[in-house]
């Protein structure tokens, strides 16, 4: 039997993250799991400015962006009926989202990491590089990734017409 107490699932609000975010939900409900929801903020300390603009602007930019990735994040995670799992949002501000991730996955004793993927071509890919492909190389637990809208497994729709199976007599 798997037994799976911390679910981990990093977002970046986008289509796909809402995606993986569908299959953490439906998961850790299934598990009694905890379902942590995961946003990295842009850190504007690794931008670049000029040092003047640096000094006057970056503390007040910081917190804006912060303060915007919460007002999302609990968007995002409201359960508005409380059947849910319970869920831990969390903010955090990293240079690196793969980093802060795998970094969180750590010191919280995930189980499982669920994260959408946007599937980018070759030269974007070259040229960004893929956090959810770093995170699965250097995962400390099992990564689900997901796209959206492809071969979806979790559909509440479904449940709620579903009849139990008669017994033959």
């Amino acid at each position: 039997m798997i037994a799976i107490k911390h679910i981990l699932v990093a977002t970046d609000f986008s289509e796909a993250a809402d995606t993986a975010l569908g299959y953490g939900r439906e998961l850790a409900t299934r598990f009694g799991a905890t379902l942590h929801v995961l946003h990295v903020a842009e850190n504007v300390y690794f931008t670049a400015f000029g040092a003047e603009t640096y000094a006057s602007l970056a503390p007040d930019l910081q917190r804006d962006i912060e303060d915007a990735a919460q007002r999302r994040l609990h968007e995002a995670v409201v359960d508005s009926d409380g059947s849910g799992a319970a869920t831990v949002p969390a903010v955090v501000t990293s240079g690196s989202p793969a980093s802060a991730i795998l970094d969180y996955a750590r010191d919280h004793e995930i189980e499982l990491i669920i994260m959408g993927t946007h599937g980018r071509g070759v030269v974007p890919h070259l040229l960004m590089g893929s956090v959810a492909e770093r995170v699965v190389r250097l995962a400390p637990c099992p990564v689900l990734t997901v796209r959206s809208r492809e071969r979806e497994f979790v559909h509440p729709d479904l449940m709620a017409v579903r009849q139990p199976a008669r017994a033959h007599a």
